[in-house]
């Protein structure tokens, strides 16, 4: 009894399975990626920034957030001419170093909720390793005008992720190795990434001469997409020395 030989595939179907195939390494590939991109750049970065913000706590006298009770008393609120950030080292020479010269305490984020600040926007050496960055053409603390950070809003630890929830009148509080400065949340914006000019001294007025303490923070909007800046402006409340006490907001 003679057996037919088995059919060949037509080239149809050859040419079907090698892109099936190709799809197949693809989908993986891409997977991979989210994987590294949406989950393990933020455990990276969220240890790199314990790390830099208790190596900042152990530099200042051992003080951190959660530092000793007999501490945490309430600080005064000095609405007096605040103390520059400037005197707090050479801080314009450590652009893009991400040396922090400050920590972010934001409540509305959680108790824990603590971020380093460093010079400079580089994406590499300063966001992508977890810290909000200070823009160096803008303010410092305690110089008048407007002191503007960056920060990611998803991947690479997302610490200002929950930026637009942030209500008016919420407390953004700059700690550096001896002041307090305590900004509150005024309004939001969403820009364009070439609108600098939320950078001006006074923000969204080029030109005008500085007449107040400003922060504004920068992120992208909207996730995953970022074609666009979400804008939060903030002004300064109070300023305490960090030698007499802890923000009430913090406590």
């Amino acid at each position: 009894m003679r057996h037919s030989a088995p059919a060949r595939p037509s080239a149809l179907s050859r040419v079907l399975g090698v892109v099936g195939e190709v799809l197949l390494t693809a989908g993986i590939i891409v997977f991979l990626f989210l994987v590294w991109q949406l989950w393990w750049t933020d455990v990276i970065a969220s240890r790199e920034q314990s790390r830099l913000v208790e190596s900042f706590y152990d530099e200042n006298n051992g003080m951190g957030s959660d530092g000793d009770a007999a501490e945490r008393v309430p600080a005064p609120e000095y609405r007096t001419d605040p103390p520059s950030a400037a005197g707090t080292g050479a801080i314009r020479d450590s652009v893009d170093t991400n040396e922090l010269w400050a920590v972010l305490h934001v409540p509305a984020f959680g108790d824990d909720y603590q971020v380093g600040i460093a010079e400079g926007i580089d994406l590499k050496s300063v966001l992508d390793r977890g810290s909000l960055g200070h823009y160096p053409e803008t303010q410092l603390p305690g110089e008048v005008g407007n002191f503007a950070v960056a920060g990611h809003r998803q991947s690479y630890g997302a610490p200002l992720w929950n930026q637009p929830n942030l209500a008016i009148g919420a407390p953004l509080i700059v700690e550096t190795s001896d002041t307090y400065y305590v900004y509150r949340v005024t309004e939001h914006d969403i820009v364009a990434p070439s609108a600098i000019e939320v950078l001006a001294p006074v923000p969204m007025q080029p030109g005008a001469p500085p007449n107040g303490h400003f922060m504004t923070l920068t992120t992208c909007h909207p996730p995953f997409v970022s074609n666009e800046r979400w804008i939060t402006f903030a002004e300064l409340d109070y300023w305490a020395p960090r030698s007499e006490g802890t923000p009430k907001e913090m406590l």
